[in-house]
């Protein structure tokens, strides 16, 4: 499996430079939560009122890549969604308070890329997938089909938000809310290669390792869930 990087794109509580990434990458952290919010003004007003915050991460980092592209297929992944609306949902459930139909058509999964479609104009080819672990890799895998039928670029978004404290106990795999964007294109630059096998897993998450292993140039860069370990290895150039 073989393609491009042509651009990315990433965002985390107080990182949104390719230098903030790279000073992260050297040294990489928790870092705290202060509720920021994503810079999501090239929206009008109205539309930015209806997006979470895992939404304008999306938008944040997602956007800039795709402009110029009239339609550009998409595939969105997110292991846990929009859990912080969810949450709200339920809880409104447990004291019968009527639901409001605004917020729970915004709470399924696939409600970022019907936003994204209609703000943009773009009703091109687009997937919402709920990966474990390795929805990273999951995700390169349904880009690289798109790729496969003919797509001259494809436009893959992932994100996780902070985690209600209800659900702290359960979530260990997100350390901070990030949120990354890479624009994939036909090439040899980059293969991603699948083996069987049990390793440890990674220190980070696969999207925060991939942005360590972009800042810092790496050569090859291994991540493992359960059975599957992915191989990704980059062309020297």
């Amino acid at each position: 499996m073989h393609f491009r990087i042509d651009q990315w794109r990433a965002w985390a509580p107080g990182l949104d430079s390719t230098d903030d990434w790279l000073a992260w990458s050297k040294a990489p952290e928790r870092l705290l939560d202060g509720g920021e919010q994503p810079d999501v003004s090239f929206l009008p007003a109205l539309q930015r009122r209806r997006l979470s915050r895992l939404a304008r991460m999306i938008f944040q980092v997602g956007w800039p890549l795709a402009e110029g592209h009239s339609a550009l297929p998409l595939v969105f992944v997110s292991r846990h969604g929009e859990t912080p609306r969810n949450l709200a949902i339920l809880k409104d459930l447990a004291v019968k308070e009527p639901l409001s139909p605004t917020q729970f058509s915004l709470s399924v999964h696939n409600a970022i890329i019907g936003q994204w479609s209609i703000m943009r104009g773009d009703t091109s080819e687009m997937s919402a997938l709920a990966g474990e672990g390795d929805g990273l890799e999951m995700a390169v895998l349904e880009a690289l089909s798109f790729l496969a039928e003919g797509a001259p670029a494809v436009l893959l978004v992932i994100g996780e938000e902070a985690q209600p404290q209800p659900y702290a106990p359960f979530i260990d795999d997100v350390p901070f809310p990030y949120a990354l964007a890479l624009l994939l294109t036909p090439g040899d630059d980059w293969s991603l290669t699948l083996h069987h096998g049990q390793d440890p897993r990674a220190a980070w998450p696969h999207p925060l390792s991939l942005i360590q292993g972009l800042c810092l140039h790496s050569a090859a860069l291994q991540h493992s869930w359960k059975e599957r370990q992915w191989i990704w290895s980059r062309k020297s150039p």
